[in-house]
């Protein structure tokens, strides 16, 4: 029983079954480069652009060209600046758990560290931040909440209940398990903080290029303008001046991000769209 055949080693690993990561395509960098350029003109911060692009590549499963983004984000920068950018990358990485999926991430963000310089891995924090304990767990509660209702509002009591409805503990786990331990950053000293704009992005790219869940597409565009509105992109200066901020919650912004990881998404999947299984099995 501990051995398996090769008839069914061949059936996990099979063609159409797509069991393994997605090459780097040759243009892919360009991609890149091209939002890099477009989203600097529009006065949108550095990690914006990069965390955009980030969670469309760890969507499609493509640890090749996450390499590709960071070599390209990190070119001609000090190796404190490649540090700091390897460690926004992973700390997206993370969060696309809650809209991927724990495997895709395992495997992406191993595959990522294991190709980075060893000057930047030996640099790169070791320190766990999401522990919950005794003490922390009612900030914890309180971030998820807070991050719920800036992103649901008017609606964040309708919604949850509605979550509610279909498994008690799916609300539950949602907004404390994953808005409040996931997508918020725990005080801390070491590691990338991602804030309230661009973990926003992050949830419009992972779910655009998964497609299939426009819904929630929806949900996340609204959560992006939310953000201007309320006043808690402030909290994240690096993401952009309100000039460029202004602009990404607009009509043309959105449809920008939207644009940008389609591109992605068209470039590594060869046109076929997302990794999320889009073909049938030749049975």
């Amino acid at each position: 029983m501990s051995k398996l055949s090769p008839s069914l080693k061949a059936l996990i690993n099979a063609a159409h079954a797509r069991p393994g990561p997605i090459p780097a395509p040759k243009h892919i960098e360009s991609i890149y480069s091209k939002i890099e350029r477009e989203a600097t003109a529009r006065k949108v911060g550095r990690p914006s652009w990069i965390a955009l692009s980030t969670a469309a590549t760890m969507t499609m499963n493509s640890p090749d060209s996450m390499l590709v983004l960071y070599n390209m984000a990190s070119a001609s920068k000090p190796v404190a600046e490649g540090v700091a950018t390897a460690e926004l990358m992973r700390e997206v990485g993370l969060k696309c758990i809650g809209f991927n999926g724990v495997p895709r991430t395992i495997n992406m963000l191993n595959a990522f560290r294991a190709s980075l310089p060893s000057p930047i891995i030996s640099s790169l924090s070791t320190t766990p931040t999401r522990l919950p304990t005794p003490s922390n767990v009612d900030s914890i509660n309180e971030r998820g909440r807070q991050l719920w209702d800036s992103i649901y509002r008017p609606l964040e009591t309708k919604l949850e209940k509605k979550l509610a409805d279909a498994h008690p503990d799916l609300p539950v786990f949602i907004i404390s398990g994953e808005y409040g331990t996931l997508f918020t950053d725990p005080p801390r000293s070491t590691g990338a903080n991602v804030g309230r704009i661009t973990t926003s992005l992050v949830a419009i790219a992972c779910l655009r290029a998964q497609q299939g869940v426009g819904p929630q597409v929806l949900s996340h565009v609204f959560g992006l303008r939310k953000a201007f509105e309320d006043g808690t992109w402030k909290e994240e200066p690096a993401a952009g001046e309100e000039e460029g901020i202004r602009w990404l919650v607009s009509d043309e912004g959105c449809g920008w991000i939207l644009e940008k990881v389609d591109e992605v998404v068209e470039a590594l999947g060869g046109g076929l769209g997302s990794t999320f299984a889009p073909f049938k099995a030749k049975l």
